[in-house]
């Protein structure tokens, strides 16, 4: 059944109980319930080990409204990915910055530890040989 809503299956969620987050989920299925307007929710919780649970809920539970279980606050939150820039995109960083600047921050970063794409270094593995 299609349902037009903000969070739906796929969606990674974080779950708020008594008002602090408490774990990571990701929405399995979202099926109708026997009562109306209610859904049975199941979420894969993702720590170790995993476990999936299924919840009775309804469509404003689902999209963030506070529930709770046996007088316990819960509150589902759809988490939404940073996005990253595509390789060959200049950093905001860089864009704000003058030349001048990007090399005094340079220096300032000497010191520091560097990030090193995991990407990039499988490109460059050659291939395994049999």
């Amino acid at each position: 059944m299609l349902r037009s809503m903000a969070t739906d299956i796929g969606d990674l969620v974080l779950v708020y109980v008594n008002n602090s987050p408490a774990f990571f989920a990701r929405i399995e299925g979202i099926e109708p319930d026997v009562k109306p307007e209610w859904w049975q929710v199941r979420l894969l919780i993702l720590q170790t080990p995993l476990k999936t649970v299924s919840w009775i809920i309804r469509e404003p539970y689902i999209q963030g409204e506070v529930f709770t279980m046996g007088g316990t606050p819960i509150r589902l939150e759809k988490v939404i990915a940073p996005v990253e820039n595509e390789p060959g995109q200049e950093d905001l960083l860089d864009r704000e910055l003058p030349p001048a600047s990007r090399e005094e921050q340079a220096e300032a970063d000497k010191g520091r530890a560097r990030v090193i794409s995991l990407t990039d270094r499988l490109k460059k593995q050659p291939p395994d040989q049999p």
